[in-house]
């Protein structure tokens, strides 16, 4: 008798060291607020208390027949043990609610407690009327029938849970499931061999085992947690959000965007990204509690609003747009800090967690006076995302197609090249255009597939001879500064082109004037090299930026394309046309070429012959067309 309870107390001894092992570690990490942690340490402190208990039964066994006082010990562990175990399997099918982003209403936990309370009065009610549990006339521990009951309302929340699990399958990453799948194993496992054979003593160890292995696969939060802010990151949002849209849960969002992250360092001289979320934290938490904070970069935070209290949602939103009026408690000092608030219901405005990202990463929207953005004002989020999975569907479907429209000698209007232009056909939006979908994709990071596929098709196009025979000199091809400002660019190219049999003179690469104002020094250096392999280039749409002077000067282009609303504005008065000469003048005295774009009409074409520019691009010759539809035109002219 003595050698079989020193093996029972030593399965409860292992049992109590990792339940209460996970107790204390749990508390000591301080994530102890979330109802979710709150009914694991809940789970913990049953087991803890189990050991205990029956360890004390354990120990008073071999002298029950001679003590009173061993009698009552026994007694108290055997009652304590049923009466918190039984709370078991309920806690833990809650506890898979709150992994799987449940929300528990009062009659909603009332209902799904009510097995439970069954129970628990049974337990409560043994003293009296033995229905758990006896010592018979030998003071030996009998079941009674209403065990049963108990182990069937275990295997009853048992069921519940896993179904929840199943239920909420897409709502609990692989990490999560994993770990409440090996919880549903490893209890069964342990429930199984004490019920096959009561002399080894395995639930209790069981259940410690699977609660250690729940502690490190979900109650471990070192990457959903950014250390330093306290605040939960992008992948603790996007896991959260989605759980609550998989079980229909209506919910509201804030996204909080500080546009002048930049003065914190002007103003500490620190670098620090962290200060931000140190200055905001203690504001944010009187809006809603910690775990309902996000931080998804430096300069975004999200609030998830659950519960609905006195306030709306957007009434909220207003509040925290109208605390960035005032200024901010940076250490020694204050500082005012923009922000651009965005207000958003789940699931009737948004409904997916991509959208969400759009909308907490995307640039933000020019600061409105205050104004919470909200409804409407926020449609671009779901466009954006639409272009998206565009972008996505065109690189995977091959629908992007590459248009050409023609450019002219001025001097007998003679054919001088094209410019490539990409469109997207995409099947379920239509036609889009490069304005639209090339930001996009450059915010993105597939915008080096879509100008890989352009200089791919415009070297097979010259490869074919067509372009020389029709008496064309170059196409241009649209470069993304992005791109060029990446390392390996020009061995990049190089390796594309010189894949075709082409000369790397017939290759024009046009970039945006305005774009090209962003780092100058570095790009000069991608443009020099490039042109020392043959290439040539053009500046694009001059007039539409701030830095056009130091734009040309700084790199050497062969050709400067004048936008087309410099053209336009001359036909309208005579200080557009000043500008206009003079523009082409400067342009003529640095030595560059000279296209102009937006040509329409007969009268534009007299204008610019009298400035004596080199090149014309407009719908006056043609709009930009297909391929094929370019070569018919170059045939028939």
């Amino acid at each position: 008798m003595l050698s079989e309870n020193v093996f029972y107390l030593a399965c409860y001894s292992a049992a109590f060291l990792i339940s209460f092992t996970c107790l204390i570690y749990t508390l000591l990490q301080k994530r102890t607020d979330k109802l979710q942690n709150k009914v694991y340490i809940m789970m913990l402190v049953i087991v803890t208390l189990n050991t205990v208990s029956v360890s004390m039964s354990a120990l008073v066994k071999p002298y029950l027949a001679e003590s009173s006082a061993c009698r009552l010990l026994s007694h108290i562990g055997y009652y304590t043990y049923f009466l918190f175990h039984t709370a078991l399997c309920p806690t833990f099918f809650l506890y898979v609610e709150c992994v799987a982003g449940v929300r528990h209403t009062r009659m909603r936990c009332f209902l799904s407690s009510l097995i439970f309370i069954v129970t628990e009065i049974a337990v409560i009610l043994n003293p009296f009327f033995h229905w758990v549990y006896y010592y018979d006339t030998n003071y030996v521990f009998t079941r009674n029938w209403a065990e049963n009951g108990i182990y069937i309302a275990a295997a009853i929340y048992f069921i519940l849970a896993m179904a929840r699990l199943l239920f909420s399958w897409k709502a609990v990453n692989a990490k999560r499931r994993f770990a409440l799948l090996y919880f549903f194993v490893i209890v069964l496992v342990g429930v199984g061999i004490q019920f096959i054979n009561i002399k080894i003593k395995a639930e209790l160890f069981a259940e410690a085992l699977a609660l250690m292995g729940v502690m490190l696969a979900v109650e471990a939060e070192d990457d959903l947690v950014n250390v330093d802010t306290g605040f939960y990151n992008r992948k603790a949002l996007k896991m959260d959000v989605n759980g609550y849209i998989v079980n229909n849960i209506e919910f509201e969002i804030i996204c909080i965007k500080v546009t002048n992250v930049d003065i914190i360092q002007k103003v500490t001289g620190s670098v620090n990204v962290d200060i931000l979320a140190e200055i905001l934290s203690d504001y944010f938490q009187t809006i809603v509690p910690r775990y309902y904070i996000y931080q998804t970069n430096p300069e975004t935070f999200v609030m998830t609003l659950m519960d609905k209290g006195t306030e709306d949602g957007e009434t909220v939103a207003r509040r925290i747009s109208e605390r960035f009026d005032k200024a901010w408690d940076c250490g020694m000092v204050d500082i005012m800090l923009n922000a651009v608030v965005m207000y958003v219901k789940v699931p009737s405005e948004l409904n997916n967690t991509m959208d969400l990202f759009y909308m907490a990463d995307g640039v933000a929207p020019s600061d409105d006076g205050g104004k919470v953005l909200t409804g409407k004002d926020l449609e671009y989020i779901i466009r954006r995302g639409e272009i998206e999975n565009a972008i996505i569907r065109g690189i995977e479907q091959n629908s992007f197609e590459v248009y050409y429209q023609p450019t002219y000698h001025l001097d007998g209007l003679k054919i001088y090249g094209a410019e490539a232009l990409i469109r997207l056909n995409d099947s379920v939006m239509g036609m889009l255009y490069p304005d639209e979908f090339i930001p996009v994709a450059e915010h993105v990071g597939m915008v080096s597939a879509i100008d890989d596929f352009v200089l791919k098709q415009v070297c097979a196009f010259l490869e074919s001879g067509i372009p020389r025979k029709c008496g064309m000199n170059c196409i241009n091809v649209n470069l993304s500064v992005v791109e060029c400002l990446q390392p390996g660019f020009v061995k990049h190219i190089c390796k594309i082109v010189e894949g075709y049999k082409i000369e790397k003179s017939w290759i024009d690469f046009e970039i945006t004037e305005s774009v090209a104002a962003s780092d100058y020094a570095m790009l000069s250096e991608v443009v020099k090299s490039l042109k020392s392999y043959g290439f040539k280039f053009a500046m694009d749409d001059y007039g539409t930026g701030y830095s056009n002077m130091q734009s040309i000067f700084s790199i050497d282009f062969d050709v400067v394309k004048i936008d087309k609303s410099i053209l336009w504005g001359a036909g309208k008065n005579q200080l557009g046309k000043i500008i206009l000469g003079n523009s082409v003048r400067m342009i003529r005295q640095m030595g560059k070429k000279i296209l102009v774009e937006g040509v329409e009409t007969q009268e534009q074409v007299d204008m610019l012959r009298e400035l004596y520019v080199d090149y014309l691009q407009g719908y006056y010759f043609s709009k930009p067309i297909p391929k094929n539809d370019f070569i018919e035109y170059l045939v028939s002219g």
